[in-house]
């Protein structure tokens, strides 16, 4: 039977052949079944909303959050009931989150759509693969995020999860996929000296070891490098054989990245891994940062700042981190989540995390989390955008 945007041309031809019985006809048919064929196919395609229009450069890193109650935004896909990897940090839903509002909205780039996640389209093209995160907590936000999405889409398909600390690792069985996540927040290694840690700012031979033979690398540090106190990782900073018990957070930072960048440079064959680094993420614990704030820092908040997203002054971990980037040899994708997940005070854990006590719960001003986020939600996003950078572009 003829498609139905074939149906008027064939009809029309056929008529006229059955009278005249001529090649003119036969030609007819012919041409008009090829016009209808392709008036059928470009309606297809322009129903089809996993293809990005426009160029294939688009920037999908600007644009906007806007509300979607149906079925389209990356955070359906999964609850914090069903997904068996969400660290108690990160589900809010099962640590009693009351609202749901922050789950309905979708980015929607300025100049065009993103792809929707498809985790069995995932799942089968990474086939046989091995995805590495690697970096701190914010890298483990985004790992369990892409476990989740992958897990909801083949459910029933066997899989394992082997946690050795600082090496956590689930493997799709089926399709021979591993996902991993790294735990290192500097990168760079930390030697134990005399019972002191030492942060080699120019030493990431151990710590690589672990990342090799990745199809799929994806880096992010920062967070740590500021930390002081009980907070503070390290001892002493170490460096061409001299000790040091501080120096300027951001120019160690600059040394430790560009360690990195030069074992990247020096190790990752371009043909046969891809590598990422993803933005510093941002945090919510002043609302002077934004209108109409409902406490201190971002418990309370239920939706997303309105607009187009900020074009704030980087930090200083942001402008290190480009500018290192800048100036690798190899190819890396900077995963530019910053700006659209400034937007996002509605989506932090707050008050509702699994590590927090009854008398943490009940002071919200002193001990909201407005740092990670909640599972599901932002960083099923990113992982959209880790997607369209993966496949689309």
């Amino acid at each position: 039977m003829p498609r139905k945007g074939a149906f008027p041309f064939l009809l029309f031809a056929r008529m006229i052949f059955f009278r005249k019985n001529s090649l003119l006809a036969v030609l007819l048919l012919h041409a008009f079944s090829l016009l209808g064929s392709a008036a059928a196919a470009g309606l297809a395609r322009g129903h089809r909303r996993d293809v990005l229009p426009g160029p294939k450069g688009c920037d999908v890193f600007s644009g906007s959050w806007v509300r979607d109650d149906g079925s389209t935004t990356a955070t359906e896909a999964y609850t914090g009931f069903r997904c068996p990897i969400i660290d108690p940090q990160f589900n809010c839903q099962l640590y009693g989150r009351p609202d749901t509002d922050y789950l309905r909205y979708r980015w929607k780039p300025a100049s065009c759509e993103l792809p929707r996640f498809d985790g069995l389209d995932f799942l089968t093209r990474m086939k046989g693969k091995t995805v590495m995160f690697v970096g701190d907590s914010l890298g483990r936000d985004q790992w369990e995020s892409l476990v989740c999405l992958l897990h909801a889409a083949a459910p029933q398909s066997p899989s394992q999860l082997v946690s050795a600390d600082p090496l956590y690792t689930y493997k799709f069985m089926e399709y021979e996929l591993v996902v991993s996540f790294h735990r290192e927040p500097y990168l760079v290694d930390i030697d134990v000296m005399q019972g002191k840690r030492v942060l080699m700012l120019d030493d990431i031979a151990e710590n690589a070891e672990a990342w090799r033979g990745a199809d799929v690398l994806s880096f992010n540090s920062g967070h740590w490098w500021t930390h002081t106190g009980t907070l503070q990782g390290w001892d002493y900073m170490g460096e061409g054989g001299q000790y040091s018990e501080d120096m300027d957070r951001m120019v160690a930072f600059q040394r430790g990245m560009t360690t990195w960048a030069n074992w990247v440079d020096l190790n990752v064959d371009p043909a046969k891994t891809r590598v990422f680094f993803q933005s510093m993420s941002p945090t919510h614990y002043s609302s002077k940062e934004w209108p109409n704030p409902v406490s201190k820092n971002c418990y309370g908040e239920t939706v997303p700042t309105a607009g187009l997203n900020s074009t704030a002054p980087p930090t200083g971990q942001e402008q290190v981190i480009k500018s290192v980037l800048q100036g690798m040899k190899s190819p890396v994708r900077l995963l530019d989540i910053t700006a659209l997940s400034a937007m996002r005070k509605d989506a932090h854990p707050s008050v509702y995390s699994g590590d927090y006590s009854s008398a943490q719960r009940a002071n919200p001003a002193g001990s909201a989390d407005c740092s990670h986020w909640c599972l599901p939600g932002l960083p099923d996003t990113w992982n959209q955008l880790f997607y369209t950078l993966l496949f689309y572009q």
